[in-house]
């Protein structure tokens, strides 16, 4: 018997609205995905496919309408079992036509209000987030180790100031900051990028949460200390075994670090499954769109021969006008004959073609 996956999302849909263009700006369009407890999801893509917007509507965090519309994020941990949509229908009326949302009715204020309700006891202390700039989420008018105990106040049992200073001494000095007691007093302006990078992690891990979302944990960080953070959460993942979905453009980050992998195009998942097969370039049954990512990563050969790397035809799909076909079709390489008039007009499921792999690709569904 195995058992539920602490997190279960299911057809999600983010939409926001485009005044100047009175069209839906489609962010996230029927997502589908599942962490295993103590695993770690990576989530890869190019801008614009809906990672981050995925992670911050499992957060509740969207607050410009109508934000969520529809679907269902299941997290089961060991102290809380719930649907982070809870009563969602109540708050939404959506008009579709051919299976597409064309209208959506929200009463955005009454779902914020639901939405505070339902995270209270969620957001910080099972589910915890690093955001992309570190300097900018963390809050400037105080000092670093205030917000970790702050942290560690809120949602551990620990709530004497003095115990949880010292805890957050601990935690300081477990994400390697050097001169922890001196650094517990600086304020976000007064470190690197990487300290606060580090500092972030810090503050996300000392709430003890179930799942951790990392969203582009290296980005704006030089190479080395890049090598640095990915060390540091390849370390805490073999202390803590924490869950965690690890959001990156970097492909090599993510093969290090995760065990399943979903790959984001177009606000929607077109490929799931174990990270050593899909990120394999050994590995042929893939999506199209897989396989233009990894052949767009340098490899040795390729700066030995100071080959070119090959790019992905056309232009990242715009999400307020979706084709009715498959989304990468205009860009694809791989259609054959047999399916061309499939992919332009009709978009593929998600569906699995071996155990634990899904492909969203009409290639392995004729």
């Amino acid at each position: 018997m195995t058992t539920a996956p602490i997190l279960k999302i299911e057809d999600l849909r983010t939409y926001f609205y485009s005044r100047s263009k009175q069209a839906f700006i489609r962010s996230v369009d029927g997502v589908s995905l599942e962490i295993a407890k103590g695993e770690t999801l990576g989530v890869v893509g190019e801008s614009g496919s809906g990672k981050s917007v995925t992670a911050l509507s499992i957060l509740g965090l969207i607050s410009v309408g109508p934000g969520v519309i529809s679907g269902k994020i299941g997290f089961h941990s060991d102290r809380i079992q719930k649907d982070l949509l809870q009563d969602l229908g109540d708050f939404v009326k959506l008009t579709t036509r051919a299976g597409k949302v064309m209208e959506v009715t929200k009463d955005v204020v009454g779902w914020e209000r639901n939405t505070e309700r339902v995270m209270s006891k969620v957001r910080g202390k099972e589910i915890a987030m690093t955001f992309q700039n570190p300097k900018s989420s963390l809050n400037p008018f105080t000092s670093v180790g205030k917000q970790i105990t702050e942290a560690i106040r809120l949602h551990t049992a620990m709530k004497i100031e003095r115990e949880a200073k010292e805890r957050a001494l601990t935690w300081l000095d477990r994400v390697k900051i050097d001169s922890p007691r001196l650094r517990f007093d600086n304020y976000p302006y007064g470190l690197s990028g990487g300290m606060c990078q580090r500092a972030m992690i810090a503050v996300a891990l000392a709430s003890e949460p179930s799942l951790l979302i990392a969203d582009e944990p290296t980005t704006g960080l030089d190479a080395t200390i890049q090598s640095k953070i990915v060390d540091l959460l390849v370390e805490l993942k073999s202390e803590l075994g924490i869950t965690t979905m690890l959001i990156s453009h970097d492909i090599s980050i993510i093969s290090r670090l995760s065990e399943s992998v979903a790959v984001m195009y177009g606000g929607t998942v077109f490929e799931y499954g174990p990270a050593k097969h899909i990120l394999s370039a050994g590995f042929e049954s893939k999506h199209p769109y897989t396989s233009a990512l990894l052949a767009s990563i340098p490899s040795a050969q390729n700066i030995r021969e100071k080959g070119y790397l090959p790019a992905i035809e056309g232009d990242v799909l715009d999400t307020i006008n979706i084709p009715e076909g498959c989304r990468f079709y205009s860009r694809c390489n791989q259609v054959t004959e047999k399916i061309r008039e499939k992919c332009a007009r009709q978009e593929p499921d998600l569906r699995q073609i071996e155990s634990g792999h899904k492909v969203r690709c009409w290639l392995y569904f004729d």
